[in-house]
């Protein structure tokens, strides 16, 4: 069917931005505008400075959250170096007094299947857990805390040394 003849039987399709036009003449003027306003609204996206905004907010939390969890992550590696060297303290112990001559390492107790093969023999920092024997027969289980260097303040020791 042809455009001539569409007219003739008054069914002529109008194209979306034929309808558009006719509904904007229809509209009064401020009407007209405040409808481009919308449309322009709706079709802009998002600028620069909002995302800027938006990264500044999720930093900011992000840094509140770090100033408490941060401190508490600190003490949960000492405690669970504490507990795991009170736990080769014990496996230690036993082991030194069946083998009296020998000082056992981590290793050691490790090959002998005295402690897991799976087990982690390193403190929450990653460095080996020092075992000694002293000559009374106690056994010293020892680590160097999170500066990793001996004798410091920070070093973790079971049993305790005595206060001084």
């Amino acid at each position: 069917m042809n455009g001539s003849q569409a007219n003739i039987k008054g069914t002529e399709r109008s194209t979306s931005a034929e309808v558009r036009e006719l509904g904007r003449a229809r509209q009064p003027r401020q009407g007209r505008s405040l409808e481009r306003l919308r449309l322009l609204a709706r079709a802009r996206g998002v600028t620069l400075i909002e995302i800027l905004i938006v990264l500044a907010i999720v930093g900011l939390i992000a840094g509140g959250i770090a100033v408490f969890a941060i401190p508490k992550f600190k003490e949960a590696q000492v405690a669970t170096t504490k507990q795991s060297a009170q736990q080769l303290h014990t496996i230690a112990e036993g082991w030194h007094a069946i083998h009296t001559q020998e000082c056992p390492t981590a290793d050691l107790l490790k090959k002998e299947k005295e402690i897991a093969t799976t087990s982690n023999i390193n403190d929450a920092w990653g460095k080996p857990f020092k075992i000694e024997c002293l000559d009374d027969g106690d056994v010293v289980v020892t680590s160097f805390g999170p500066d990793g260097k001996e004798n410091t303040a920070d070093d973790i020791r079971v049993p305790e040394a005595p206060k001084s």
